[in-house]
């Protein structure tokens, strides 16, 4: 499932052992953000410790990129303009990807649109990836709220209806407890 799914708790196949919804799975975390098992702890100490590495070795890129630039020797201006380019796309997805870690977006065809200027700020968005992984799996506040919403729904139906309805009407439609 993606993360930009409509569906936060899917509900349970046929054949399940357990009924009602499931939790939706996260990147690098499946579902062991439920109960925090299942190497949760050492899973976010891996995103953490990977997405500053996968920062840094892409700070290192795009300064051979720049240094390729002074090399060419195409001018000031240019050079200026893909710094700030970088720094501005950069800013853009920190932003879209921390929102993405709240809540889900009200439209989705302009998160596809933006999908490109995240590739060009891909560093802004493994900046909050890393930051967010302090606290928590990234994404997990949201998919916790999710499902514990959609848990109460499915008890609150379930309990509804518990019984048999039929034995507890008589012959004529009335219920023989109220009277």
């Amino acid at each position: 499932m993606s993360e930009n799914s409509e569906t936060p708790a899917t509900p349970a196949p046929a054949g399940s052992t357990t009924p009602g919804p499931r939790p939706e799975p996260l990147r690098l975390f499946g579902t062991t953000w439920v109960d925090h098992d299942g190497g949760y702890g050492l899973r976010r100490a891996a995103a953490t410790i990977g997405s500053l590495v996968a920062a840094v070795a892409s700070c290192f890129v795009l300064r051979f990129a720049y240094q390729g630039l002074e090399i060419a020797d195409v001018g000031g201006l240019v050079g200026t303009l893909v710094v700030l380019m970088f720094a501005v796309c950069s800013a853009i997805a920190f932003r879209k990807t921390w929102e993405g870690f709240t809540r889900r977006p009200a439209d989705p065809a302009a998160e596809d649109r933006l999908r490109g200027l995240k590739a060009i700020g891909f560093i802004g968005s493994l900046l909050a990836y890393f930051i967010r992984s302090f606290t928590e799996a990234p994404g997990e506040k949201l998919r916790r709220a999710e499902y514990e919403t959609a848990l109460t729904r499915y008890e609150k139906r379930r309990s509804s209806r518990t019984g048999n309805p039929a034995a507890r009407r008589t012959s004529k439609g009335r219920n023989p407890r109220r009277r």
